[in-house]
Protein backbone atom coordinates (compact mmCIF):
# COMPACT_ATOMS: atom_id res chain seq x y z
CA UNK A 1 0.00 0.00 0.00
CA UNK A 2 1.01 3.73 -0.88
CA UNK A 3 -0.38 6.28 1.39
CA UNK A 4 0.31 10.14 -0.37
CA UNK A 5 0.53 11.55 2.77
CA UNK A 6 -0.28 15.67 3.02
CA UNK A 7 1.39 17.54 6.00
CA UNK A 8 1.01 20.58 7.67
CA UNK A 9 1.79 24.12 5.21
CA UNK A 10 2.39 25.68 8.33
CA UNK A 11 1.46 25.32 11.70
CA UNK A 12 2.18 21.24 13.12
CA UNK A 13 -1.22 20.54 14.48
CA UNK A 14 -2.60 21.50 11.42
CA UNK A 15 -2.01 17.19 10.73
CA UNK A 16 -4.74 14.95 10.89
CA UNK A 17 -5.05 11.85 13.48
CA UNK A 18 -5.35 9.71 10.13
CA UNK A 19 -2.11 11.22 8.98
CA UNK A 20 -0.05 10.78 11.96
CA UNK A 21 -1.51 6.72 12.21
CA UNK A 22 0.04 6.53 8.32
CA UNK A 23 3.08 7.98 9.41
CA UNK A 24 3.25 5.75 12.59
CA UNK A 25 2.14 2.45 10.78
CA UNK A 26 4.47 2.52 7.81
CA UNK A 27 7.56 0.65 7.36
CA UNK A 28 8.54 2.79 4.51
CA UNK A 29 8.27 6.75 4.77
CA UNK A 30 9.56 8.80 1.19
CA UNK A 31 9.76 12.65 2.01
CA UNK A 32 10.50 15.73 0.22
CA UNK A 33 13.71 16.39 3.00
CA UNK A 34 14.49 14.15 5.47
CA UNK A 35 15.54 17.03 7.85
CA UNK A 36 12.19 18.74 7.86
CA UNK A 37 9.82 15.56 8.16
CA UNK A 38 12.12 14.12 10.81
CA UNK A 39 11.12 17.40 12.83
CA UNK A 40 7.57 16.67 12.04
CA UNK A 41 7.87 13.02 13.37
CA UNK A 42 10.09 14.00 16.45
CA UNK A 43 7.02 16.60 17.46
CA UNK A 44 4.54 13.83 17.47
CA UNK A 45 6.74 11.24 18.71
CA UNK A 46 6.63 9.11 16.08
CA UNK A 47 9.74 6.84 15.15
CA UNK A 48 12.10 7.25 12.65
CA UNK A 49 11.18 4.10 10.05
CA UNK A 50 13.11 1.72 8.91
CA UNK A 51 13.87 3.26 5.70
CA UNK A 52 13.12 6.86 5.63
CA UNK A 53 14.27 7.66 1.54
CA UNK A 54 14.07 11.38 0.35
CA UNK A 55 11.93 11.48 -2.81
CA UNK A 56 12.68 14.89 -4.29
CA UNK A 57 13.11 16.74 -7.51
CA UNK A 58 16.58 15.21 -9.06
CA UNK A 59 16.17 11.90 -7.66
CA UNK A 60 12.84 10.93 -8.67
CA UNK A 61 13.15 8.26 -11.20
CA UNK A 62 15.74 6.35 -9.58
CA UNK A 63 14.43 6.54 -6.37
CA UNK A 64 10.87 6.04 -7.57
CA UNK A 65 12.16 2.62 -9.09
CA UNK A 66 13.57 1.93 -5.45
CA UNK A 67 10.54 2.66 -3.85
CA UNK A 68 8.41 0.31 -6.42
CA UNK A 69 10.47 -2.69 -5.88
CA UNK A 70 9.62 -2.21 -2.04
CA UNK A 71 5.69 -1.69 -2.65
CA UNK A 72 5.79 -5.13 -4.80
CA UNK A 73 7.41 -6.80 -1.70
CA UNK A 74 4.35 -5.89 0.60
CA UNK A 75 5.67 -2.44 2.14
CA UNK A 76 3.84 0.21 3.97
CA UNK A 77 5.25 2.97 2.16
CA UNK A 78 4.19 6.85 3.26
CA UNK A 79 5.04 9.47 0.71
CA UNK A 80 5.26 12.93 1.97
CA UNK A 81 6.71 16.56 1.07
CA UNK A 82 7.73 19.28 3.08
CA UNK A 83 4.07 20.97 3.18
CA UNK A 84 0.76 20.37 1.72
CA UNK A 85 -0.06 17.51 -0.43
CA UNK A 86 2.98 15.59 -2.59
CA UNK A 87 2.72 15.98 -6.11
CA UNK A 88 0.73 19.37 -6.22
CA UNK A 89 3.68 21.76 -7.17
CA UNK A 90 6.27 18.79 -5.18
CA UNK A 91 7.56 15.75 -5.94
CA UNK A 92 5.43 12.96 -6.28
CA UNK A 93 3.20 13.00 -9.12
CA UNK A 94 5.50 10.19 -11.22
CA UNK A 95 4.95 7.71 -8.22
CA UNK A 96 1.46 7.99 -8.23
CA UNK A 97 1.33 7.51 -11.98
CA UNK A 98 3.71 4.94 -12.01
CA UNK A 99 1.89 3.07 -9.10
CA UNK A 100 -1.15 3.82 -11.02
CA UNK A 101 -0.19 2.23 -14.14
CA UNK A 102 0.83 -0.77 -12.22
CA UNK A 103 -2.01 -1.24 -10.67
CA UNK A 104 -0.42 -1.09 -7.10
CA UNK A 105 -3.05 0.04 -4.70
CA UNK A 106 -2.73 3.47 -3.12
CA UNK A 107 -4.39 6.04 -0.99
CA UNK A 108 -4.29 9.79 -0.29
CA UNK A 109 -4.85 11.15 3.15
CA UNK A 110 -6.22 14.60 3.16
CA UNK A 111 -4.47 17.14 4.97
CA UNK A 112 -3.94 21.17 4.73
CA UNK A 113 -3.02 22.90 1.10
CA UNK A 114 -1.82 26.38 0.90
CA UNK A 115 -4.02 26.48 -2.35
CA UNK A 116 -7.22 26.37 -0.52
CA UNK A 117 -5.88 28.55 2.25
CA UNK A 118 -4.96 31.20 0.12
CA UNK A 119 -8.56 30.96 -2.27
CA UNK A 120 -10.24 31.86 1.05
CA UNK A 121 -7.94 34.30 2.48
CA UNK A 122 -7.94 36.41 -0.43
CA UNK A 123 -11.69 37.25 0.06
CA UNK A 124 -12.20 36.59 -3.88
CA UNK A 125 -14.71 34.39 -5.35
CA UNK A 126 -14.26 30.32 -4.66
CA UNK A 127 -16.98 29.28 -7.31
CA UNK A 128 -14.23 28.37 -9.57
CA UNK A 129 -10.65 28.30 -9.42
CA UNK A 130 -7.75 27.75 -11.77
CA UNK A 131 -4.15 26.67 -10.15
CA UNK A 132 -0.96 27.14 -12.23
CA UNK A 133 1.77 25.78 -9.54
CA UNK A 134 4.68 28.43 -10.25
CA UNK A 135 5.30 30.07 -13.28
CA UNK A 136 7.80 29.88 -15.55
CA UNK A 137 11.03 32.70 -15.17
CA UNK A 138 11.55 34.13 -18.44
CA UNK A 139 10.01 36.87 -19.46
CA UNK A 140 8.35 35.82 -22.72
CA UNK A 141 7.36 32.77 -20.97
CA UNK A 142 5.84 33.55 -18.06
CA UNK A 143 4.04 36.86 -20.29
CA UNK A 144 2.87 33.60 -21.85
CA UNK A 145 1.45 32.25 -18.98
CA UNK A 146 -0.42 35.06 -17.94
CA UNK A 147 -1.78 35.40 -21.49
CA UNK A 148 -3.22 31.98 -21.74
CA UNK A 149 -5.58 32.66 -18.39
CA UNK A 150 -6.08 36.79 -18.81
CA UNK A 151 -10.13 36.39 -20.56
CA UNK A 152 -10.90 33.50 -17.80
CA UNK A 153 -13.57 34.26 -15.67
CA UNK A 154 -11.98 32.02 -12.54
CA UNK A 155 -10.25 32.78 -9.94
CA UNK A 156 -6.25 32.29 -10.60
CA UNK A 157 -3.76 30.80 -7.95
CA UNK A 158 -0.31 30.49 -8.16
CA UNK A 159 3.03 30.30 -6.20
CA UNK A 160 5.38 32.26 -6.87
CA UNK A 161 9.23 32.54 -5.02
CA UNK A 162 9.40 34.87 -2.34
CA UNK A 163 12.72 36.89 -4.81
CA UNK A 164 10.50 37.36 -7.84
CA UNK A 165 7.08 38.28 -6.24
CA UNK A 166 7.48 42.24 -6.98
CA UNK A 167 8.63 41.66 -10.57
CA UNK A 168 5.74 38.93 -11.42
CA UNK A 169 3.01 41.28 -10.11
CA UNK A 170 4.12 43.47 -12.62
CA UNK A 171 3.85 41.26 -15.38
CA UNK A 172 0.07 40.11 -14.60
CA UNK A 173 -0.70 43.49 -13.92
CA UNK A 174 0.39 44.61 -17.32
CA UNK A 175 -1.37 41.51 -18.44
CA UNK A 176 -4.46 41.52 -16.81
CA UNK A 177 -5.27 44.97 -16.41
CA UNK A 178 -5.80 46.48 -12.66
CA UNK A 179 -7.58 43.83 -10.90
CA UNK A 180 -8.04 42.92 -7.21
CA UNK A 181 -5.67 40.12 -5.97
CA UNK A 182 -3.99 39.02 -2.80
CA UNK A 183 -0.58 37.96 -2.03
CA UNK A 184 -0.35 35.62 0.85
CA UNK A 185 2.41 34.95 2.88
CA UNK A 186 3.28 31.94 5.19
CA UNK A 187 -0.07 30.64 5.64
CA UNK A 188 -0.86 29.26 8.66
CA UNK A 189 2.50 29.65 10.44
CA UNK A 190 3.27 32.55 13.17
CA UNK A 191 3.95 35.81 11.03
CA UNK A 192 0.96 35.01 8.35
CA UNK A 193 0.29 37.70 6.54
CA UNK A 194 -2.15 38.90 3.12
CA UNK A 195 -2.16 42.01 1.55
CA UNK A 196 -4.95 42.61 -0.48
CA UNK A 197 -5.98 45.05 -2.92
CA UNK A 198 -5.54 46.04 -6.80
CA UNK A 199 -2.32 44.62 -8.43
CA UNK A 200 -0.98 48.17 -9.06
CA UNK A 201 -1.04 48.71 -5.55
CA UNK A 202 0.26 45.65 -4.81
CA UNK A 203 2.65 46.35 -7.12
CA UNK A 204 4.12 49.01 -5.54
CA UNK A 205 3.96 47.61 -2.09
CA UNK A 206 5.91 44.54 -3.19
CA UNK A 207 8.56 46.18 -6.05
CA UNK A 208 11.92 45.37 -4.60
CA UNK A 209 10.80 43.82 -0.97
CA UNK A 210 12.37 41.68 0.31
CA UNK A 211 10.11 38.40 1.49
CA UNK A 212 10.97 35.50 3.58
CA UNK A 213 8.63 32.30 3.50
CA UNK A 214 5.98 30.25 0.76
CA UNK A 215 3.80 32.62 -1.41
CA UNK A 216 0.77 31.88 -2.86
CA UNK A 217 -0.81 34.58 -4.93
CA UNK A 218 -4.82 34.88 -6.09
CA UNK A 219 -6.11 36.84 -8.98
CA UNK A 220 -9.71 37.97 -9.77
CA UNK A 221 -11.01 36.36 -12.81
CA UNK A 222 -11.93 38.67 -15.93
CA UNK A 223 -14.96 40.34 -14.33
CA UNK A 224 -15.32 44.03 -14.45
CA UNK A 225 -16.63 44.35 -10.90
CA UNK A 226 -13.40 43.51 -9.88
CA UNK A 227 -11.35 46.05 -12.11
CA UNK A 228 -9.95 49.31 -10.76
CA UNK A 229 -12.33 51.65 -13.04
CA UNK A 230 -9.96 54.51 -12.82
CA UNK A 231 -6.94 52.87 -13.84
CA UNK A 232 -8.51 51.32 -17.35
CA UNK A 233 -8.18 53.27 -20.16
CA UNK A 234 -11.75 53.81 -21.67
CA UNK A 235 -10.96 52.69 -24.76
CA UNK A 236 -9.25 49.10 -23.29
CA UNK A 237 -12.27 48.60 -21.04
CA UNK A 238 -14.30 46.97 -23.63
CA UNK A 239 -11.25 44.41 -25.11
CA UNK A 240 -10.71 43.83 -21.60
CA UNK A 241 -13.99 42.40 -20.65
CA UNK A 242 -14.73 40.85 -24.00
Amino acid sequence: MLSIVATPIGNLDDISARALQVLRESDVIACEDTRRTRILLTHFGIPRPGIFVSYRQGNEQSTGDYIMRLLSEGRRVAMCSDGGYPGISDPGYRLVATAAAQGIEYQVIPGASAVDVALLMSGLPTSSYTFKGYPPRRPGVLRRFFEEEKDMPHTLIFFESPFRVGATLAVVLEVFGDRRAAVCIELTKKFERVSRGFLKQLCQEFAGLKIKGEITIVVAGNNKKFLNEETVAPDSRDMLLS
